[in-house]
């Protein structure tokens, strides 16, 4: 990473269609200095790693409000880790109960911002999160 900004992937896995929380995050992050790659939505988990491979990013943020964090997470882990992507962060952004939260940090989530997240917490956490790796 060093002698680049880094490299952010934002996105939407599964059917959920509400992108605004994840356009905004996507602005709030590329202001702050990040390089944001947007991959819309409707994403597979597939899709998702494919794209973070490709782009060579440092750090995973998603989105999910459609309640299927509990399927699509683990199996994004799961690709991450046969890609040898498992050094890569990944943080989720939605409504996410806490029993689920303590499961999904378990498995390697890296963080989890939940409603009512400040854009300065995120933006702020992000960043050490990727000065960490």
């Amino acid at each position: 990473m060093e002698g680049r900004n880094p490299r952010i992937l934002i996105g939407k896995p599964g059917l959920d269609g509400h992108d605004r929380g994840a356009k905004v995050i996507a602005r709030a992050l590329r202001d702050s200095g990040m390089e944001v790659i947007y991959t819309g939505l409707r994403q597979t988990p597939e899709m998702v790693v494919n794209a973070a491979l490709q782009e060579d990013v440092d750090a995973i943020g998603l989105s999910i409000l459609s309640g299927a964090h509990m399927t699509l997470l683990p199996r994004i882990l799961t690709l991450l880790a046969e890609n040898e992507m498992s050094d890569v962060p990944l943080f989720v952004g939605g409504i996410i109960p806490e029993e689920d939260a303590l499961q999904l940090r378990t498995l390697g989530v890296t963080a989890i911002f939940g409603p009512g997240s400040s854009l300065e917490d995120i933006t702020r956490s992000v960043w050490e999160i990727i000065e960490r790796e």
